[in-house]
């Protein structure tokens, strides 16, 4: 269980962007994290995989105070974090990077299994290069096996959906419940997806750097959907709600 205690987090010039958030993460279930453009949801992701330092707070992670702990020592401790963005790696193959994040040397069979999962053929990946040839879906994608090969118990995914195709959304909603029954841990999305919300077990709702509401999906997607606060996109079209 991840447990985040009144954190404050500031913009160099003083300007409050997260203010006094407090947040259980349950061991075992997918939370997905939404609300309006600005409001601190990819701050809060960032400070739990250790790459923001709150001004004040705590950060607990199952009882033990990870406030003051770096990404590497996070990572150590079986935290994830896939970028909204991923990084490219000029030099490093598919099969590097996998092996990489699996901590030891894998067959080509291996392999397959995490690749095919997200829907990569691996004989065609695990010899390229994770560079600028590899389209934003692709990247994402391998991002995604990475993390399979990693196979924390706490995984943070910042906006998923960004910049991939339909294909690979659809794709990515079924890893994401792959994950869930396969893998246990906890999963963090951030999110604005409607798809994504659906497959939620919680919903979180952050704004002006508050949690304004939270709880079972059941519960919280019902009221996004007819509500005026926030905007939920699914691919095709998007509801300003």
């Amino acid at each position: 269980m991840l447990t985040l205690e009144q954190i404050v987090w500031d913009v160099p010039d003083g300007g409050h962007v997260l203010r006094g958030v407090d947040l259980t993460i349950p061991d075992g279930k997918t939370v997905v994290i939404t609300g309006p453009n600005g409001g601190g949801k990819t701050t809060i992701a960032k400070i739990i995989a250790g790459l923001e330092t709150p001004v004040s707070g705590r950060i607990l992670l199952d009882g033990q105070d990870i406030t003051g702990l770096d990404v590497t020592q996070r990572a150590k401790l079986g935290i994830s974090y896939a970028f909204q963005q991923p990084v490219r790696f000029k030099g490093l193959t598919v099969r590097d990077l996998v092996e990489l994040a699996a901590g030891d040397s894998l067959s080509e069979d291996e392999l397959c299994q995490f690749l095919s999962r997200v829907g990569l053929c691996a004989r065609e990946y695990i010899d390229r290069e994770v560079d600028g040839t590899l389209s934003g879906g692709e990247i994402k994608r391998i991002e995604i096996a990475t993390v399979l090969a990693r196979n924390t118990k706490f995984t943070l995914f910042d906006e998923p959906e960004a910049g991939i195709d339909l294909w690979s959304f659809t794709n990515l909603i079924e890893v994401f419940r792959d994950m869930r029954q396969f893998n246990g841990g906890s999963q963090v999305i951030i999110s604005h997806q409607e798809r994504i919300l659906a497959i939620a077990d919680e919903i979180v709702v952050i704004a002006d750097g508050q949690v304004k509401d939270r709880g079972p999906r059941a519960k919280i997607l019902p009221g996004l959907l007819s509500g005026n606060a926030h905007c939920v996109r699914c691919p095709g079209r998007e509801e300003v709600l």
